[in-house]
């Protein structure tokens, strides 16, 4: 994702995960790339419920 991305996606995830904007980081891997996305603050058990999947 470009940076503009990035931020599309962080604003987007953290209303239903219950953070700041600021709490929600996309994050790249260095040696593979892949791309994650790292939250502050919340608690992990909810991320599955708060997005809408089932548990």
């Amino acid at each position: 994702m470009d940076g503009k991305a990035n931020g599309a996606a962080e604003r987007f995830l953290a209303g239903p995960l219950g953070v700041r904007d600021a709490d929600v980081a996309v994050v790249r891997e260095s040696s593979s790339g892949d791309e994650y996305v790292l939250v502050r603050g919340g608690e992990c058990d909810d991320v599955p419920v708060r997005l809408g999947s089932p548990t």
